[in-house]
Formats: structure tokens, sequence, C-alpha cells
């Protein structure tokens, strides 16, 4: 399974990178997969829903299916976080999956940066497995590849030929 990942601190831009990321490959032909991690507490149902309704009585996993998708929820109810690997291992195949977050996740990744960042200390500077940069400012530390934020062309070239998609 081809992987890669988008990292960086909050409100470095990693979810419109990755939603531009997607678009683009998904242009290209390549059928692409998400994982987001995401902070605790959230929640895709709403308050009211039978699906709701079937996880606040109990239910571990609750399945949702109609003719235009499915969701499946699994409440962990004390259960560790599942490890990246078993959470990859629960998708169906495609030719790439974006990583979104899991800053400390072995993959290959790209590392945003904004000036409007919460954080801007460089988190390449700590990880290996970050094999690019991508910031909306000049980098001066030019030890990986440098793009700009929204050159998602030459970002998704550079994904391609990092992961193995093309040669």
């Amino acid at each position: 399974m081809n992987i890669f990942g988008i990292t960086g601190w909050k409100n470095s831009g990693k979810t419109t990178l990755t939603e531009k990321l997607v678009a683009e490959l998904v242009r290209r032909g390549w059928k692409v997969s998400t994982v987001k991690h995401a902070h605790h507490d959230f929640d895709i149902d709403k308050p009211g829903a039978d699906s709701f309704r079937h996880r606040q009585a109990g239910a571990t996993e609750v399945a949702i299916v109609s003719g235009n998708r499915w969701a499946l929820m699994h409440e962990l109810r004390g259960e560790d976080e599942p490890p990246l690997e078993g959470i990859l291992s629960r998708l169906a195949p495609c030719d790439i999956v974006l990583i979104e977050g899991y800053k400390r996740e072995s993959h290959r990744k790209i590392e945003t940066r904004r000036l409007a960042a919460k954080d801007r200390t460089p988190l390449s500077a700590d990880d290996p497995n970050i094999v690019a940069v991508a910031a909306d400012f000049t980098v001066t530390d030019k030890s990986l590849p440098v793009f700009d934020l929204d050159d998602v062309k030459s970002i998704v070239d550079f994904i391609e030929r990092t992961t193995g998609l093309v040669a």
C-alpha cells in the first residue's frame, strides 16, 4: 500500500493541502483514500440520530449504510486508540492513502508550515521521515525539498515519484 503523510503544527495548512492533493491525485486517475488523525473528542454523529442512539445504548460498532455511502463508527469504550497500521488494514484497496496528522508515525511525510500557524518550530529537525516541506514563506534550510504550499502539481509530482506511483 502506498502511503504518504501530511504533517505540521495546528493551523499550518494540513487539511487544505490534503484536500488539494486528493483532488489533483484523483484528477490524474488515482484511487485515493485518506486517514485523518483527530482530537479525542471528535464525533461524526448527531445527537438524536438513530445511529447516535445505538451508540448511546452501548453498541461498540455502528454501521450506517445507504445507496450513496456507508460509514462504520467504532466506540473504543476504554480500549486504546488503534495503531495506524490497524486502521490502514481496514481500508479498501486503493492506489494511495494520504495520512493527515500522525506526527510521530514512521511513514514518509511532507511538513506544512504557515506564518499563521500556532507553532512554527520545524518538525523535520527531529523526524527523519519528513522528506519535504511545503510553506507559505521562504524556507532558508534547503536540506529537504521545499515547495510553495500552493504548488499542488509539483507536490503531487514529488509524491508520485517518492511513493513509486510513477517512475
